[in-house]
């Protein structure tokens, strides 16, 4: 029996009484048919059941053999059972390292996403803060516009005050277009302002993907720290079951792909705005500086119209002057000329009046009569004559006079557009900005 418990290491030997499961056998109760029976109940009142000898020993090698098969089974089993543990640590280690590589290659690619979004993210930071740039240039330059805005607008009422005829729309109003680049200056400005909402609005998907990223990396990270040591560790049957809103890699990587491809057609969008408004900046500034030249040379022209206009007038006043004293000197002239022949108009006519009292045929006419008469005449003819020139010369005297006053008035209109221009609008416009103001600089 000793031997019995002792644990084998190898194969046993075949024994005589194959290892195999015995048929069942089924054994006849003994009855008691006569005295010499050794079963049965005995007829003197010994009740007892025993077995013969046979069946003694048949049931003792019954119990060898059910131990044997015990011991050979139990054999195979722990033999299977270690060659399983081990076969089962072996995969499980495998399997465990597959999925730490599995792990880690996760890691990488979300390390890789997550640094691009991290750059697409300064990217758009960088870019927002360019366009917030350009954008206060715009408004610096728009506020720049209100200075030769309201340049242009006081030039215009200063020149309204002038008086007729130069009261006249000339090269130097038709010069001043400063509304429609303020137009086209708060246009671009709200385009910037859309850009940087846009901008803002995609930085934030990105940040949000980042920020998903960042917790997931955090996640596999530790995930791939543990390993059979860890203590942190714990059952969580109910973890094998993929959720109904899980991703796949693929759209997990479009996801994040489309993110960034969204970022960089606004980043890209910012930028081509950036080069527009520094492009609209530039050419507005230099077409306001060129205006403003324009206007000036426009002021200077008419100035020097204004001048020679004035000069030629107050020359033309000068002589209408020297004529009106001239005329009126002719007029006194006449006038004295005309008193001069009353005189002899009176002593011709009193000689033919007295000579119309001579008395009967002396009352002739001769000679001296005809001379009377015709000198008469002559004197009369020449009176009307310088009457008529009188009345031309009072005319034109007056004329004279009508003309100088016009003269005086053009004179003073002239005067006065030139004080206008020269000491009202082109003071003003020596406040006009510089070509750095209306680029947005300062």
């Amino acid at each position: 029996m000793a031997q019995t418990d002792v644990l084998l290491t190898k194969q046993p030997a075949p024994q005589t009484v194959p290892a195999c499961e015995l048929p069942p056998k089924l054994y006849d109760v003994a009855r008691n048919t006569g005295a010499h029976t050794s079963s049965g109940l005995a007829t003197a009142g010994f009740r007892t059941a025993k077995y013969l000898v046979d069946e003694w020993f048949q049931n003792c090698y019954a119990s060898y053999h059910q131990a044997f098969a015990d011991r050979d089974q139990s054999e195979r089993q722990r033999h299977e059972s270690r060659q399983l543990a081990a076969e089962t640590e072996t995969l499980a280690q495998r399997t465990q390292e597959d999925s730490t590589r599995k792990v880690g290659e996760r890691l990488q690619d979300m390390h890789c996403w997550k640094s691009e979004l991290q750059r697409e993210v300064g990217e758009l930071v960088a870019e927002t803060d360019l366009l917030l740039a350009q954008k206060l240039r715009l408004e610096r330059a728009l506020d720049a516009t209100a200075v030769p805005f309201a340049i242009s607008t006081d030039n215009l009422q200063c020149r309204e005050r002038r008086q007729h005829p130069d009261l006249v729309r000339d090269y130097v109003e038709e010069a001043e277009l400063i509304r429609n680049i303020q137009e086209l200056l708060k246009r671009t400005i709200m385009q910037a302002v859309n850009q940087i909402r846009l901008n803002r609005e995609h930085k934030e998907l990105c940040e949000m993907d980042w920020s998903d990223k960042v917790e997931a990396y955090n996640i596999d990270e530790t995930c791939a720290r543990y390993n059979n040591q860890s203590t942190e560790v714990q059952f969580h049957p109910h973890s094998t079951k993929f959720e109904e809103s899980a991703s796949t890699p693929e759209t997990w990587a479009k996801f994040t792909q489309e993110n960034l491809q969204r970022a960089q057609r606004e980043r890209l969008a910012s930028f081509n705005l950036r080069g527009l408004i520094d492009c609209i900046l530039r050419d507005t500034a230099e077409d306001l500086r060129l205006q403003c030249d324009s206007v000036n040379l426009a002021f200077g022209r008419r100035l020097e119209e204004l001048e020679d206009a004035r000069h030629k007038l107050e020359h033309h006043l000068n002589k209408t002057l020297r004529e009106i004293s001239d005329q009126e000197h002719n007029v006194a002239e006449l006038k004295q000329a005309i008193k001069n022949k009353e005189v002899p108009l009176k002593v011709a006519q009193t000689r033919l009046y007295q000579r119309s009292q001579r008395p009967n045929v002396e009352l002739c006419r001769d000679t001296a009569q005809f001379r009377l008469v015709s000198e008469v005449e002559e004197l009369n003819r020449s009176l009307s004559a310088l009457k008529e020139k009188l009345l031309e010369a009072e005319q034109s005297l007056r004329n004279l006079e009508d003309t100088r006053m016009s003269l005086e008035k053009d004179i003073a209109v002239k005067t006065n557009s030139i004080f206008i221009d020269s000491q009202k609008c082109m003071t003003h416009r020596s406040r006009y900005p510089t070509i750095l103001q209306l680029a947005g600089y300062q």
